[in-house]
């Protein structure tokens, strides 16, 4: 699972405090068993994220997402090279060439590039072809649902080992599907279906067309 913390270093102490409060309470609750994911909303330092992990390393996080703007390479490399929990980024990255700075860089453990917003699934294969030969994993951003599911399904489970399905939002980009993908127990299954395997209720679309 994600979390998202709230806080950064304009908040201070106090919100320092109540980041840790926050990974402290999920852990306390879900346990050591389960994958804990942290995006700081591209809004921490270096000197804060070196901080905060070492505060944060006994929670054993499975990844940090995005705790620098996404231009600042040279930060997620030198924080990088300071910590011990996995670096994941690249959300905002649009391009194979994006995709490799950050590579050839080593800023990132994990690469997120969104498929819509990368090119497409063109592009995102060209994408993972490039991570793949750096042993660097790549997990879709959850933009749409089907396009990462394409992606995911149709490279090695180390290369793409997770999908990420946002609950709230996943929810909303599905509201025209006649069918709603929805992972069963964790998991989702690779579709049949022909395509990116999805149909839209087209009633549904006319009548927002008409309330437009």
């Amino acid at each position: 699972m994600k979390w998202f913390f709230r806080h950064g270093p304009g908040s201070g102490l106090p919100g320092l405090k109540k980041n840790l409060e926050l990974v402290k309470t999920i852990r306390d609750a879900v346990g050591y068993d389960v994958q804990l994911m942290l995006d700081c909303w591209m809004s921490w330092s270096v000197p804060y994220t070196v901080k905060m992990v070492k505060k944060l390393e006994k929670y054993e996080p499975a990844w940090l997402e995005e705790p620098l703007m996404p231009d600042n390479i040279e930060g997620y490399a030198e924080i990088h090279r300071k910590i011990n929990i996995p670096i994941a980024g690249g959300e905002h990255e649009y391009t194979r060439w994006g995709a490799r700075e950050l590579l050839r860089r080593k800023a990132v453990d994990v690469l997120q590039l969104d498929v819509t917003w990368a090119g497409g699934i063109t592009e995102m294969r060209k994408v993972c072809a490039l991570a793949s030969a750096e042993n660097v994993p790549v997990i879709p951003h959850a933009g749409w649902i089907e396009p990462a599911q394409c992606i995911t399904f149709s490279q090695p489970a180390d290369v793409c080992p997770m999908i990420e399905y946002l609950v709230k939002w996943a929810v909303i980009q599905q509201a025209f599907n006649k069918q709603k993908l929805k992972p069963e127990n964790g998991f989702f299954f690779a579709p049949h279906k022909p395509g990116l395997g999805f149909a839209p209720h087209m009633n549904k679309l006319a009548e927002e067309e008409n309330q437009t």
